[in-house]
C-alpha cells in the first residue's frame, strides 16, 4: 500500500441493539465432541433438575423414554398432551428433548496432571479464594505461589493430593520446569570481524530469552539485562541462543542477503531470562510481567523460547495464558517461537508457549515454502489455527548465518524464523504507524495471499501461509488491486459501516474480494475450552436490496436465516470464536463482475458475541485488512478514492518513503544551542 493504495481509518457506528449469543450443542460425529465449560450455581442447576425431572417423566409416558421420538415425531402428537399434568408446557418440554438430543453428557472434566512433576494449575473460579479453598484439601500454598486470582504454583505432592480429592477443580494445568529445545541444526562457529554503524533513531524490540554475550560485534545496539539468579552456574553455551536472536533483530540482513526484508536495523532491549538447562516456567512468567509493565515503550516482543514438553491438546498453558492476558492488557505484541521437533518424532505437537491464542506464532518453512523436517504442529484446543504463519528458519543446505561468542555460526531452527517476523512488525508499528491490529492482519493477509490453506494438516504445520520476504510486498498492492484497512474499537452488539464504496463499471462490479480481521481478546483459563470471552463474528459484502449484507463467505451464523448450523460446524466453516478470521471469494480463472444492487454500496459488520455477561460492555480494538481484485486487470484506485471521499471518508494513503521520513524526523535529537 504505498504509491497506488491508500488506508481508510475510522471508527464504525454502533447500533444500541443488544443480544445474548446462543450457543448450540455438540454435533454427533466420528470425531470428538466440543466440551462447553462454565461454572453455573448451585441454584440453576437444582431449578434445571426439577424441570428436567418434569420432563422425563412426560418422556416415559408419553414417548416411552425415547428421545429421538420426542424430538422427531409428528407434531400433532404433542396436541393429545395435557403438559401441565406434569407441571411443565409444551415449549419447555420441546427445548429439553432436543438439547438432551445433541448434548452427550453433563458432568465435570477431570483434570489430567502428571502427579510426579511440580506444575502450574489454574482452578475453575468457583467465587471462593483458592488459598483457603486449597488448605481444606490439605495442600498449604502462600500468596508467593499465586500467578493470578486462580492459578498457582503446587509441587509434585500438592499436586497429588489435589487430584485425589478434587480433580473437578483443575481447569488447566501444565508442567512447572520445562526444558528449552536445542537448535535444529548449528554447525561449527567461524571467526568473524563484522562492522555497524552507532545506534540512532531507530525502533526497539525487546527480546526475552536466554543470556546475551556483550562482546560481540553489534553490542551497542543491545541493552542487555541479566535476569537468571546469581547463584545458578552459567556456562559459555547459555549465551548462544539469546545473543544468535539478537543478532537477526539487529542486523540480520547483513548476513543473510537473500532475506533483506527492506526493514533496517533495529535496536534490541535484551533480556535474559533462562539458561539452555531446564528452567522453572513460573519464575520465567514472572519474569515477563515484571519486564513488559517496566518497559512501556516497548511494542513489539520476541519470545523464541519454548518447551520441550507438548501442550496439552484440551489445555492453553500458563505460559500462553499469561501472554494472553499480557497483551489483552497492554498495547503489546508477542512474536513466539512454534518450538523445534528435533527428536524425530511424527506429528509432535507445539510446545508452550506456542499455544498462545493472542500472540504471532511462528513456524518454519524451507526455500520451496515447505514445513521444515523440525517443525511441530498445531492446531490449539482443536481448532485455533495455530501458528499463525510460517517464515525461514534455515534448513539443512540452506541455514541461516548468526553471530554468538565465538564467531560467526550457521544455524536452523524456528528460533531463528521468529525475529525476521518481529523486525516486519515492528516496522509496521513502529516506522508506518499502524496499530497492532492492523500490523498482524497485514501479516497474516499477506501470507495467505489469495490461495487459503484448506488442509488440516497443512494448517497445523504453516498456520496461514508464508509472509513474503520484503516488507514492500506487503505494504504494495498490484496495480489491479485496491487494498485498504478499517480499525475500530467494538464496543455494541453490532460494529457497522454501510457505505464502503466500490467502483461501478456498466452497471457491475468487477471485483472478487477477501478480508482478514484480528483483535486480542480477553482469555480465561479457567474457563477450560473454551478459552476465548469474546467473538467477533466478520461480515462483508455487498448490500443487497433489501438492505442485508450478502457476506462474501457466505455467513448465517447472526442472520434472521433459520438454519440448524452447529457449533462444530460454525468454528470449521467461520472460525467461530477465532481472533484471526480470514474470508475470501474464489479466484477463479474466469471471473465473472458482480451485479450492482440499487445502492451499490458495500458493508462491514462485526456481531460481538460475550460468553460471560460480567464482561459485556469491554471494548475489543480491531484492525481489517480488505482487498478487491479488479477481474479484468484495470487499476481502479482513484475511482474509488473519489467515491470513498464524496461518502464521507477520510482518506490517507500509506507512502512508504514519506511514513519513513517522517518517523527519522520525529526521532531524530533536537540540538538547543
Amino acid at each position: 500500500m504505498a504509491a497506488k493504495s491508500n488506508r481508510i481509518q475510522g471508527f464504525f457506528s454502533n447500533s444500541k441493539e443488544k443480544v445474548n449469543d446462543a450457543i448450540v450443542g455438540a454435533k454427533f460425529s466420528a470425531q470428538p465432541a466440543h466440551i462447553i465449560t462454565y461454572f453455573v450455581s448451585l441454584q440453576s442447576i437444582q431449578q434445571s433438575i426439577a424441570v428436567a425431572r418434569q420432563v422425563v417423566d412426560v418422556l416415559n409416558s408419553k414417548f416411552e423414554g425415547d428421545v429421538e421420538a420426542a424430538v422427531f415425531n409428528d407434531p400433532q402428537a404433542y396436541e393429545n398432551i395435557d403438559f401441565t399434568k406434569y407441571g411443565t408446557v409444551k415449549t419447555t418440554f420441546q427445548k429439553y428433548v432436543v438439547d438432551a438430543y445433541y448434548v452427550e453428557r453433563f458432568g465435570v472434566e477431570p483434570g489430567r496432571l502428571d502427579e510426579t512433576q511440580n506444575a502450574i494449575v489454574t482452578l475453575y473460579d468457583t467465587g471462593n479464594p483458592i488459598i483457603p479453598l486449597l488448605k481444606k484439601l490439605g495442600v498449604t500454598v502462600y500468596s508467593y505461589d499465586m500467578l493470578d486470582d486462580t492459578t498457582v504454583r503446587l509441587d509434585a505432592g500438592a499436586v497429588t493430593v489435589l487430584m485425589e480429592k478434587a480433580p473437578y477443580l483443575v481447569a488447566m494445568g501444565t508442567t512447572d520446569m520445562s526444558k528449552i529445545p536445542p537448535s535444529a541444526f548449528h554447525d561449527q562457529a567461524a571467526p568473524i570481524m563484522g562492522q555497524i554503524p552507532d545506534p540512532g533513531a531507530q525502533p526497539t524490540i525487546g527480546v526475552i530469552d536466554t543470556l546475551f554475550d556483550e562482546r560481540v560485534y553489534f553490542h551497542k545496539w543491545v541493552k542487555y539485562t541479566k535476569m537468571v539468579n546469581d547463584n545458578i552456574p552459567i556456562d559459555p553455551i547459555d549465551y548462544r541462543h539469546g545473543t544468535e536472536v539478537s543478532l537477526i533483530i539487529v542486523d540480520g540482513p547483513a548476513l543473510n542477503p537473500s532475506l533483506d526484508d527492506g526493514c533496517g536495523r533495529f535496536k534490541v532491549r535484551h533480556f535474559g531470562v533462562a539458561t539452555h538447562r531446564q528452567f522453572s516456567s513460573f519464575e520465567i512468567i514472572r519474569d515477563i510481567k515484571q519486564i513488559v509493565a517496566s518497559n512501556p515503550d516497548i511494542h513489539v516482543w520476541n519470545l523464541s523460547l519454548g518447551s520441550e514438553t507438548e501442550v496439552n491438546r484440551n489445555f492453553i498453558s500458563a505460559e500462553g495464558a499469561i501472554l494472553d492476558q499480557i497483551q489483552y492488557q497492554n498495547n503489546v505484541i508477542f512474536v513466539i517461537a512454534g518450538t523445534n521437533n528435533t527428536n524425530g518424532e511424527l506429528h509432535k505437537h507445539i510446545g508452550a508457549p506456542a499455544d498462545s491464542i493472542n500472540s504471532m506464532v511462528v513456524n518454519s518453512v524451507d526455500r520451496n515454502q515447505q514445513p521444515a523436517s523440525y517443525s511441530r504442529e498445531g492446531i490449539v484446543l482443536s481448532f485455533f489455527t495455530k501458528p499463525d504463519i510460517s517464515y525461514y528458519g534455515g534448513v539443512r543446505g540452506d541455514l541461516l548465518r548468526v553471530v554468538e561468542p565465538l564467531g560467526a555460526a550457521d544455524v536452523g531452527g524456528i528460533s531463528f524464523a521468529a525475529p525476521w517476523i518481529s523486525r516486519k512488525l515492528a516496522y509496521l508499528i513502529e516506522v508506518m504507524g499502524l496499530s497492532r491490529e492492523v500490523a498482524k492482519a497485514l501479516l497474516v493477509d499477506s501470507a495467505i495471499g489469495w490461495e487459503q490453506e484448506t488442509s488440516h494438516q497443512r494448517l497445523a504445520l504453516r498456520g496461514n501461509g508464508v509472509v513474503p520476504v520484503n516488507i514492500q510486498n506487503i505494504l504494495h498492492t498490484a496495480e489491479d488491486e485496491i487494498k485498504f484497512v478499517l480499525e475500530g474499537s467494538a464496543e455494541q452488539w453490532d460494529t457497522y459501516n454501510y457505505k464502503l464504496t466500490v467502483p461501478v463499471v456498466a452497471n457491475k462490479q468487477p471485483f472478487v474480494a477477501k478480508a482478514t480481521l484480528c483483535y486480542f481478546p480477553r482469555c480465561s483459563r479457567n474457563q477450560g475450552v473454551d478459552y476465548t470471552n469474546t467473538e467477533l463474528d466478520l461480515y462483508f459484502g455487498r448490500i443487497n436490496d433489501k438492505g442485508k449484507i450478502s457476506s462474501i463467505n457466505e455467513n448465517i451464523q447472526s442472520t434472521d436465516t433459520p438454519h440448524g448450523l452447529m457449533e462444530a460446524d460454525a468454528r470449521e466453516q467461520f472460525r467461530k470464536w477465532d481472533n484471526v478470521k480470514h474470508i475470501s471469494e474464489v479466484l477463479k480463472a474466469h471471473p465473472r463482475a458482480k451485479k450492482a444492487y440499487s445502492n451499490a454500496l458495500w458493508a462491514i459488520s462485526l456481531k460481538t458475541k460475550e460468553r460471560l455477561s460480567n464482561h459485556d460492555g469491554e471494548h475489543i480494538r480491531f484492525g481489517i485488512v480488505v482487498t478487491l481484485k479488479e477481474i479484468n486487470g484495470v487499476n481502479r484506485l482513484e475511482d474509488f478514492i473519489q467515491q470513498a471521499s464524496l461518502k464521507g471518508w477520510l482518506v490517507n494513503r500509506i507512502d512508504v518513503d514519506d511514513r519513513v521520513e517522517i518517523y527519522n524526523q520525529a526521532e531524530a535529537d533536537v540540538h538547543l544551542e
